[in-house]
């Protein structure tokens, strides 16, 4: 089954369609996905949308009102019997890579979207258009490139919803609790710096973070939090060795927690890496650090922020200064009480 017309396919579902979306692999990815069930589910809320995730990740759409079910990828055979269970009409790979390929074409799904010319396209008989073809630009946000599957398969095109998670009202209580134990009181503000990232080449120096914490505290009457997660073990000494006494640290947070935390943030401070898309999501203030990755692609979408990036054949996450960071935290502090920094 092929429809003749792609842009077709959404609008002809018939009402109530189950709609099948694999996003597999990142945190950060899977944060930018939400723009796209949201701009979907708001066109057309009778579809009802399943997304198969990563179970590190699973727990990062919970709240989401356009969500009906997340599926946990377990098993190859575990996951293609839940997924043949539940008859999608459609399903839709926004990893495109060679696992989520056989996934999705195991799936059982009458009807499978990935991106033109992509590897396995025997995975695939709907293809929608490449960035550079359907935006006639040659390069653009990671958010745009995801909505181009729906866009192509008929959902309206029209302003770009941003990202959203939903904090869980017994996680928050739980990280209000620890905060408090720890000094710092509810309604008392606080920052949240992350050194932590995917490799060291996107990795700012943890003492630079140090410094700033000591800066939020003692200038800016702000208490910082910093926090690791379980992928960053390679720093965590280091970063225990370089906070002052008063700086507070929280590590291997789950999802549900990290999204409480983060939700009531008065900043966020971070490399590229997934928290620093759901403090995005949650509209906080972010500023983000970037080395290797590409921040264009990777930025903050729809939330207030100052982006960092050096380029040049000898430039590095390391060529950023502490006064560049610390500058752009006082601009974006003053913007978000309605101020002009002192000068």
């Amino acid at each position: 089954m092929k429809p003749s017309d792609p842009a077709s396919l959404l609008p002809n579902l018939p009402q109530g369609s189950s709609v099948l979306i694999i996003r597999l692999r990142s945190l950060g990815d899977t944060v930018l996905l939400t723009p796209a069930l949201s701009a979907l589910h708001a066109w057309r809320p009778d579809l009802r949308l399943s997304v198969l995730l990563e179970p590190a990740f699973a727990q990062i759409l919970e709240g989401n009102p356009a969500v009906a079910e997340t599926l946990v990828l377990r098993g190859s055979l575990e996951t293609v019997l839940a997924m043949r269970r539940r008859k999608f009409a459609v399903a839709y790979n926004q990893h495109a890579g060679p696992r989520s390929a056989l996934l999705t074409a195991a799936c059982g799904a009458p009807l499978r979207v990935c991106w033109h010319n992509r590897q396995y396209r025997f995975a695939y008989n709907v293809e929608v258009p490449p960035f550079d073809i359907f935006f006639q630009r040659s390069y653009g946000h990671t958010v745009e490139n995801d909505m181009i599957q729906f866009y192509g398969t008929g959902l309206p095109q029209g302003p770009i919803p941003a990202s959203r998670v939903y904090p869980q009202p017994d996680a928050v209580a739980a990280i209000a609790q620890q905060l408090a134990a720890r000094g710092i009181a509810p309604g008392k503000p606080y920052a949240v710096l992350r050194p932590g990232a995917s490799s060291s080449d996107k990795r700012w120096p943890v003492e630079h973070f140090a410094w700033l914490a000591r800066w939020l505290r003692e200038e800016k009457g702000i208490a910082t939090v910093v926090n690791l997660g379980p992928g960053d073990q390679e720093i965590a000494a280091a970063t225990r060795q370089a906070l002052a006494p008063e700086d507070v640290l929280l590590d291997s947070l789950d999802l549900r927690h990290l999204v409480a935390l983060l939700a009531d943030t008065r900043l966020f401070v971070g490399n590229d890496s997934g928290p620093t898309h759901i403090a995005s999501a949650l509209q906080r203030p972010v500023v983000v650090i970037f080395g290797a990755s590409n921040s264009t692609h990777w930025a903050p979408w729809q939330t207030r922020h100052r982006l960092i990036h050096h380029t040049g054949a000898q430039s590095s996450i390391l060529t950023v200064t502490r006064e560049e960071v610390r500058d752009a935290c006082d601009s974006l502090l003053a913007e978000a009480r309605g101020a002009i920094p002192e000068i």
